[in-house]
């Protein structure tokens, strides 16, 4: 099969498209041909081996990558079940966070991370979904519990885990606050934000009625600052930060996190790797979007061979949406 390896930690050009032998499910897992995989910001950290911070305390080698291909969204056809495996067989059209392997022809993955693909998305629009959304998911539904009624500001609005944000807390009976810049205001509007903050021409930290939590993914403003806008026992759930070669955004999220340990409100992270619970959230979601409550914002598709700019338009960091890759 084909299959991006990375070999190195670097830029796009580190990334070598091979012929790799296909894997074969071992007990527990299913062989899935991939139809579509996201690409996302989580993929070009493992890439540049960055922050540094990270390769030793998280998920990174301390000289060279620990996962040789990256991807951590996919969708496509189960082609085989390993044993043990009753609930997919050949054929099932099937979406999954293996959280690696997804750039590359076929992918082995443990069934109780598999989920049937609604039907009505295409591979591409399923593809777009598991981490970006899941993320959002656990932000709104376990961290910020929100129930109707309920005020959410979302900062970074416009970007994977936002538009899935701005949807789901909308489904959860919130009344949804996005920012975003005005070129992506009418977006907003449509995937069911009730108020739209254009950051280039308003502070929200400042004014207006208080929130019940806001989602942090745009890193671009202290706790203290978002502090302004929360109520006395809110909640600011950090998703992103401001990236950096050393320490960030590891270091903003540990810094805000023990900041409020001193403050009333609460600063959680919302992080979805390693969650045991894929294929429950995959479920809902899917409910979700065969409602109608939630969809797929796709702001460009790559075919396989172009994954190396694919990346690089990830990395800008000025994608709408999802940058999905298609086979």
């Amino acid at each position: 099969m084909k299959a991006w390896v990375l070999r190195r930690y670097g830029s796009p050009d580190v990334l070598d498209l091979t012929d790799l032998d296909r894997p074969a499910p071992g007990p527990g897992e299913v062989l899935v041909q991939v139809k579509a995989a996201s690409v996302q910001p989580w993929d070009w950290h493992l890439m540049r081996g960055e922050p540094l911070m990270a390769r030793l305390v998280g998920p990174l080698g301390l000289r060279r990558p620990q996962l040789s291909v990256l991807g951590a969204d996919v969708s496509g056809v189960v082609v085989a079940a390993g044993e043990g495996v009753t609930e997919f067989a050949p054929g099932d059209e099937v979406w999954s966070m293996p959280e690696g392997g997804g750039f590359a022809e076929y992918v082995t993955i443990p069934a109780d991370k598999v989920a049937r693909k609604p039907h009505h998305l295409s591979f591409a629009e399923a593809a777009a979904v598991p981490l970006a959304a899941m993320t959002a998911l656990l932000a709104i539904r376990d961290i910020a519990q929100v129930r109707p009624g309920h005020r959410m500001l979302v900062n970074g609005a416009s970007g994977g885990v936002g538009t899935f944000a701005v949807q789901l807390a909308k489904a959860y009976g919130a009344h949804v606050t996005a920012v975003c810049g005005g070129r992506n205001a009418e977006l907003m509007r449509t995937l069911g934000a009730d108020e739209v903050i254009d950051y280039a021409k308003e502070d929200f930290t400042r004014g207006g009625r208080p929130y019940d939590s806001l989602l942090y993914i745009a890193g671009n403003r202290k706790f203290r600052e978002c502090r302004r806008v929360l109520r006395p026992k809110g909640v600011c759930v950090l998703i992103g930060g401001s990236p950096g070669r050393w320490v960030q955004p590891m270091g903003q999220l540990i810094g805000t996190v023990a900041a409020s340990t001193f403050v009333s409100q609460r600063a959680v992270v919302a992080n979805v790797i390693g969650c045991p619970e894929i294929r429950r959230n995959l479920d809902e979601l899917a409910g979700l979007m065969e409602d109608g409550k939630v969809r797929s914002v796709i702001d460009s598709t790559y075919a396989f061979d172009e994954l190396r700019p694919a990346m690089r338009y990830q990395e800008e960091g000025h994608a709408t949406g999802k940058v999905v890759l298609t086979m």
